[in-house]
């Protein structure tokens, strides 16, 4: 699907979950709000338009002053959103959760689909389903929290952690939003920055969430900003993930498909949610899987001096395709990263050069396996390339030499 907001700017490829990929301060945010005005106009023919705003504030419970608002006022979320900050975030989750189980309600009734075991428990266990350590139940207005643990220990709102607010939030707010989706017509939900509060581990669990919400009901599609390469690393094997990588300035938004290179290095970058940690251990391209194990080996053995993250890239046909990749994904997320990658020399002597952030090497003999008989190694064995080569004429011969009883 492709839309264009204004002349000059235009979203193309849009697939049932897209990611936008960039740096604090590229633009996202301003474009996913450009989008959802453009698309809420009433001469645009879309269903379901809505947009979450990335600083989610406020505290997961009942007021009715903001319940009065949102009846008096239909455009009082949108409005209250269409920020960076919405401080009232929360309370408002609490009103829809009451306006989702209403609405399931009434869809029982209507097709009498207690027949079929279809319950509101079916939202309230897909919600607990995103959570470990508490669960929400039916109660009173809304729900109230219990520690899994206990399964009667009541927690309030206000001592739950940010991040269980946080998902608590977004799985209702999602969920609502596929209950209001229009059938027939595209029903798009903007995600800003869901990874807020959310650890690496939860962004992966948050991103599975959304492939079942998606998958459900196919007229919905959800466009993604974030700068979270766990989010990025969970949609590896997932078919229907387009990506963009955003810069500043950017007017074109050409969505791709997670090709079989992404698909090996999202992994790699959902290992490292954080810029400092990836700083600490690029990413280290080499030819084949013997290189990789070679170069896998020799982080483990040696003890923290050396820090890399090796990753194969088929061939050293593929190497320079895997390097262009990689820097696009560097490029839209971290400030002054490196990338590495290393080249066999085979029967080449052609230099190569560095194309930032990504630093090239190529060795001086043909295979890396070669590394282990380099002076440097046999040097901290105590021994010489000499006397090697004594030593393995010595043990060839002995296993020439005739058997002696």
């Amino acid at each position: 699907m492709d839309i264009s907001i204004v002349p000059g700017c235009t979203i193309k490829n849009l697939n049932k979950i897209n990611i936008l990929l960039g740096k604090n301060g590229c633009g996202k945010s301003t474009l996913l709000k450009k989008l959802e005005n453009y698309l809420g106009q009433k001469e645009i023919d879309f269903g379901n338009v809505s947009y979450l705003s990335p600083e989610r504030g406020g505290n997961l419970q009942y007021d009715s002053g903001i319940d009065q608002q949102i009846t008096n006022n239909v455009n009082h979320i949108s409005s209250t959103r269409n920020r960076n900050q919405a401080p009232t975030f929360r309370q408002q989750t609490l009103i829809l959760y009451r306006r989702l189980e209403l609405t399931v309600l009434r869809e029982i009734e209507k097709e009498k689909r207690q027949d079929l075991g279809y319950t509101f428990e079916y939202m309230v266990d897909k919600i607990n389903s995103n959570l470990d350590n508490i669960e929400i139940k039916r109660e009173n207005e809304t729900f109230a929290i219990y520690s899994k643990n206990s399964g009667t220990e009541k927690i309030s709102s206000e001592k739950i952690s940010s991040g269980e607010a946080e998902l608590i939030s977004l799985t209702i707010e999602s969920l609502v939003f596929q209950k209001q989706s229009i059938s027939g017509k595209d029903n798009i939900l903007f995600l800003d920055e869901p990874d807020l509060h959310l650890h690496p581990d939860l962004q992966v669990r948050f991103m599975n969430f959304l492939v079942d919400l998606v998958e459900e009901c196919e007229d919905i599609k959800i466009v993604l900003a974030t700068h979270s390469t766990a989010i990025l690393g969970a949609l590896h094997d997932y078919n229907f993930a387009h990506i963009f990588f955003m810069k500043t300035r950017d007017a074109d938004f050409d969505f791709f498909p997670i090709s079989e290179v992404y698909k090996k290095l999202l992994p790699v970058f959902g290992a490292h949610p954080l810029s400092n940690l990836f700083n600490e251990a690029p990413i280290f391209l080499v030819e084949g899987d013997d290189d990789e194990r070679i170069w896998q080996q020799v982080v483990r053995t040696s003890r923290g001096k050396v820090k890399l993250y090796p990753c194969t890239c088929g061939s050293v046909q593929e190497i320079s395709n895997y390097e262009g990749e990689v820097k696009k994904i560097v490029d839209s997320i971290y400030d002054e990263a490196k990338v590495y990658s290393l080249r066999d020399r085979d029967d080449g002597t052609a230099s190569i050069s560095d194309d930032p952030p990504v630093v090239r090497f190529k060795l001086s003999c043909r295979i890396a396996e070669n590394l282990l008989l380099s002076d440097e190694v046999l040097s901290s064995l105590g021994i010489t390339f000499d006397f090697l080569k004594t030593s393995m004429n010595d043990w060839i011969n002995s296993w020439r030499s005739p058997i002696v009883s």
